[in-house]
């Protein structure tokens, strides 16, 4: 796919050709590559106007920078995020009983805000999908961590994918989240391989939403949940707590960026759309997705004054919360 097809993308493309403009290069992946060497990392995201990273350090390589490291190198506020199935991996592969397992799990979630985490991250949806049943109970988590806690043992390594597990592991967190007011971001809709697209459709998770033990809970789905893009934007019209997060979506539709951010504002408040990147490891990838997600949010509400459904402040005000303002206000950033 990356050798022979993503060249042939829209994304490719395009990108090639707006950072070819950037770096005054030819328009080739060659050119590109070889003028991005002598711009450091921290000038893309100055030029993108970038004021804050949330980062989840839950998928990492050789090459990922801690974050102290990142904090020191980069021009913005860089807060970090709690993945919770890679926290559960980690405690299972350390522990040698469920009881120590859950025990060191919800003592490292209590202690995540004054850790200075501002939220959490599920990737459930990866596992066992977003169908997480509100009945799940300790007694099934222990039975099914028995033959994980196995399969540990025998690999030296673990993907947690026990459904009885995960769902208990997250209303667990989902419990904490909900006395301590912190947000919860959930992988909903597409992504890598392994996710059964089917099983990351949002709508799953309705009985959640339903549940009044989770309504001080921030629920922020991620990925513009495409192609579920209608079904989040209902649900971030009808629940006060759910909220529309376009990143991956952004940059990586491209030229259909303005269709997806239309259809979910075809519904959802403005008070409700959450501008992020889903970036990870290549700098360019934050700078074009500033440059595209402004332009496609331009697009819109361009669209939208011009109809007249919209005044021009009206416009402006939605543009800074949907690019900034939404999130700090979820996640208690300060914010300008």
């Amino acid at each position: 796919m990356h050798e022979r097809h993503v060249p042939e993308t829209v994304f490719f493309r395009w990108a090639i050709k707006e950072l070819a403009r950037r770096f005054d290069c030819e328009a080739t992946a060659e050119a590109v590559a070889a003028a991005r060497e002598k711009v450091p990392a921290d000038l893309l995201l100055r030029d993108a106007n970038v004021a804050a990273l949330l980062v989840d350090y839950g998928y990492q390589t050789d090459d990922t920078w801690p974050h102290a490291e990142l904090a020191e190198r980069l021009p913005c506020r860089v807060l970090p995020l709690l993945r919770l199935e890679t926290l559960a991996q980690r405690l299972i592969m350390r522990h040698d009983t469920f009881e120590a397992m859950l025990d060191a799990f919800v003592a490292g979630i209590e202690a995540a805000r004054a850790a200075g985490y501002v939220g959490l991250k599920s990737i459930i949806a990866y596992r066992t999908g977003l169908a997480v049943q509100p009945t799940a109970t300790a007694a099934g988590a222990a039975a099914a961590f028995v033959p994980v806690k196995e399969q540990a043992r025998r690999d030296g390594r673990l993907r947690l994918a026990a459904k009885p597990l995960t769902d208990y592991l997250l209303l667990r967190a989902l419990g904490i989240a909900e006395r301590q007011a912190l947000p919860v971001q959930f992988h909903t809709g597409f992504g890598d391989s392994d996710v059964d697209l089917l099983g990351a459709n949002p709508l799953h998770l309705r009985p959640l939403l339903e549940s009044d033990a989770y309504r001080h809970v921030s629920f922020v789905l991620l990925h513009a949940s495409y192609p579920y893009v209608r079904e989040l934007g209902y649900l971030a019209a009808i629940y006060p707590n759910v909220y529309a997060d376009v990143g991956l979506a952004v940059p990586h539709l491209a030229a259909d960026i303005p269709a997806v951010l239309r259809q979910l504002l075809g519904l959802a408040p403005t008070s409700k759309v959450v501008y992020s990147s889903d970036a990870s490891q290549i700098a360019e990838l934050y700078w074009l997705a500033a440059r595209w997600g402004r332009w496609g949010l331009g697009v819109v509400l361009d669209e939208l004054v011009e109809l007249g459904a919209l005044g021009r402040d009206e416009a402006l005000a939605a543009a800074r919360q949907i690019l900034g303002g939404n999130a700090a206000r979820v996640y208690g950033v300060p914010w300008p």
